[in-house]
């Protein structure tokens, strides 16, 4: 497929395109076995034409004619995971001169979260383009279409950003949850074991959460206690979180 030149390309109208940057929690694994603990996965799609043919990207596409960003990029979560979003939130626009070889593009860019309250959440959209993988891959992150990876790093950096200071921890939890799995979003999205006792020791006494008289019952040990969100959620300070080195990712 022959792609236009340089003229030719600062001739044509740029397109205009959302992509949707989509995080999920999902166990991490070592050698295709569970280690234990959480880690951020996200889906990426095959191109199945040129540009890039056969290399994975993110989901996205071109804005339609009477479609909202926010629609567009609700839309591609949807029809890449069949999920809907606990948050979705514009990144960024990213509109540089060079990114595809065929035409100019100007993509703006969203990122979403979603709870895996379905056991096969990652399964439900049945298509071999698709498939889900860890979002601190570098092979495959630094192996992506286009500027896709220097869009996920930021995607990333923002995401640990944010738990910092605001709420966002709380979109990938359901209206119950414990104390572990609270702090079990905390690592996956900051990369670092955190200590357990101080981090659920400031949880308890936050104002944004509050104990249930209910109990998550099935494991092998006492029955931790479940908690819920009240109003604001609570923010772990990051004092709080800075307390521990990075996470060992060998």
């Amino acid at each position: 497929m022959e792609f236009a030149n340089v003229s030719e390309r600062q001739a044509m109208s740029p397109e205009l395109a959302v992509s949707t940057v989509i995080f999920a929690l999902r166990d991490e694994l070592r050698d295709g076995e569970p280690t234990g603990r959480r880690t951020l996965w996200l889906p990426l799609i095959r191109r199945t034409r040129e540009p890039f043919r056969g290399q994975w990207a993110l989901p996205g596409g071109p804005l339609g004619a009477r479609q909202t960003l926010q629609d567009a990029a609700a839309g591609n979560l949807r029809a890449t995971t069949g999920l809907a979003p606990s948050h979705l939130e514009q990144l960024y626009a990213f509109g540089g001169l060079d990114r595809s070889p065929a035409h100019r593009v100007v993509s703006i860019v969203y990122w979403a979260l979603v709870r895996e309250e379905h056991p096969d959440a990652p399964q439900l959209v049945k298509d071999p383009h698709v498939a889900w993988f860890p979002a601190r891959d570098e092979a495959v992150i630094d192996a992506l279409a286009f500027d896709h990876a220097e869009i996920v790093r930021y995607a990333l950096w923002r995401l640990q950003n944010k738990v910092e200071y605001s709420s966002i921890a709380h979109r990938f939890l359901g209206p119950r949850f414990t104390l572990a799995q609270v702090q079990d979003v905390y690592e996956a999205v900051l990369d670092r074991r955190l200590d357990a006792a101080n981090f659920r020791r400031h949880l308890r006494g936050a104002s944004g959460i509050e104990a249930t008289d209910e109990y998550l019952h099935g494991g092998k040990h006492r029955p931790p206690r479940l908690y819920r969100y009240a109003g604001d959620a609570a923010v772990v300070p990051q004092e709080t979180t800075n307390t521990e080195e990075q996470r060992d990712r060998s």
